[in-house]
């Protein structure tokens, strides 16, 4: 076994490692060693500790059969015997053991038909990104890198091990894997891989949208730059694959006047890297909020003009979220913040029923700060964002929306038959009281009863 030369630089990160490996890890790999076996720190969490960021899992790869890792383990686990892995619980968490292995055809672009067991040599020239194929060993603190990946650490590139293409055919969702470790890790895609990827990039269209959601959340929630991101997605001619009205945004022009910077696509990647600790609901309300403009521009003014973009846009919003399999309760919250969103354009001008109704939404937190990043990210006007931020200044000592003085019970009281008259009047009554017109129940109930005796029906308030 060889392994590449380990400059002083390198061993100064090998010693901070050293510092800050799992006591538990180390000790499960002392053992495999103990009773004869190689074993070794793999993947990731090699990865992570280089990088002297904080491991999510630790993975530990060896020579030891899954019998043999059985015996030594008695509370372990078989969770893929065929692929030699098993997990050993510690306490409330649990460690992946797997035997080096060497994977066989893959025939249905994720899984491959078969493995046999090898060597470490053999194991990291199976996997997918050079970062991702070190080894570590605690006990002798020293890095086995049999494929280059410290250089491309040091490099900050992600780079396929072996024959890019060979590497994406064997698992399709590699192809979104490499982009959102970039991504996240702030990298570039070496030149071959990133030539691979465009290639291959037809094959993503095979993988689940289950997989597809959860690494394209990640890329959102993860990235310190998930705008910069997208656009890496967009050119590596993987959008299309899965978010196709996304790439439409790519070249639609608008109002200079109101967005200096430029096209849809533009405008929503800005906004994307200026979130601040975005949820996903934020993040997917940022992506698709304008994202109905190129299905109704117009140029009868002799500029782009977008008439209701953001009805057309939650529609295709409610339509793509259903097709990535994100949760239903996603799906309806984040469409419906699109469908708000340029209502914040006239907040100054509502009247209160209007506002606080807007203000009263369970997404309205999440609204204001789409509306935050959309002035801030074109014109920069913050006006109506201020005068909200002061709105709810005032509702600190009672709630937006506080309880409704007149009740469907009232309203029947009064003469109105069960049915959509009584919803008709509840909603008059409650609008009225949230304007402030009315100070007490009494007064409101002596008006709606005085309107319903007279046979007027008046409009709700704008």
């Amino acid at each position: 076994m060889t392994s590449n030369t380990i400059a002083s630089t390198d061993q100064q990160d090998i010693d901070w490692m050293a510092a800050h490996v799992d006591p538990d890890a180390t000790a499960i790999v002392a053992r495999l060693q103990n009773a004869g076996h190689t074993a070794y720190l793999a993947g990731g969490c090699v990865r992570d500790l280089l990088l002297r960021l904080t491991p999510k899992d630790f993975d530990i790869a060896t020579s030891a059969r899954p019998d043999s890792v059985l015996a030594l383990f008695p509370d372990a686990i078989e969770t893929g015997r065929s692929f030699g892995v098993i997990r050993v619980p510690v306490d409330s968490r649990s460690f992946e053991i797997a035997t080096f292995r060497k994977d066989h055809a893959y025939a249905d672009g994720r899984h491959p038909s078969s493995v046999s067991f090898s060597d470490a040599r053999t194991d990291a020239e199976r996997r997918d990104f050079t970062i991702n194929a070190l080894f570590y060993d605690p006990a002798a603190n020293s890095l086995i890198d049999f494929v280059a990946g410290m250089a491309d650490l040091h490099g900050r590139l992600v780079r396929a091990v072996g024959d890019p293409d060979a590497r994406f055919r064997e698992d399709h969702l590699r192809l979104l894997r490499g982009p959102r470790f970039a991504a996240v890790l702030g990298f570039e895609i070496g030149e071959s891989t990133r030539q691979a990827i465009q290639r291959n990039a037809g094959l993503l269209s095979s993988v689940s949208s289950e997989r597809i959601c959860e690494e394209f959340s990640r890329i959102l929630l993860e990235s310190p730059r998930p705008g910069k991101a997208m656009r890496m997605l967009l050119d590596l001619q993987l959008l299309d694959s899965f978010l196709p009205e996304a790439c439409r945004m790519s070249g639609q022009a608008q109002n200079e006047v109101h967005h200096p910077e430029g096209d849809v696509f533009t405008h929503t990647a800005l906004m994307l890297d200026n979130m601040r600790s975005p949820d996903l609901a934020l993040a997917l309300a940022v992506l698709f909020h304008d994202i109905g403009k190129p299905a109704v521009v117009e140029h009868s003014r002799g500029y782009p003009s977008f008439p209701n973009h953001a009805a057309a846009g939650a529609d295709i919003t409610r339509s793509a979220i259903n097709r990535l399999r994100f949760p239903v309760h996603l799906r309806d919250d984040v469409s419906a913040i699109v469908r708000n969103h340029m209502k914040y354009m006239d907040v100054q001008k509502m009247r209160n029923s209007t506002l606080r109704r807007l203000m009263g939404a369970h997404t309205f937190r999440t609204e204001l700060e789409l509306h935050r990043l959309d002035c801030a990210c074109s014109h920069g006007k913050l006006s109506n964002y201020r005068f909200l931020i002061e709105r709810l200044k005032e509702f600190e000592a009672e709630p937006v929306l506080p309880a409704p003085w007149v009740s469907g019970n009232d309203i029947m009281q009064m003469g109105i038959p069960q049915g959509p008259e009584v919803g008709y009047w509840r909603r008059l009554a409650y609008d009225l009281q949230l304007d402030g017109a009315i100070s007490d129940r009494g007064s409101l109930l002596a008006r709606i009863a005085y309107d319903i005796k007279s046979g007027s029906r008046p409009p709700f308030p704008l």
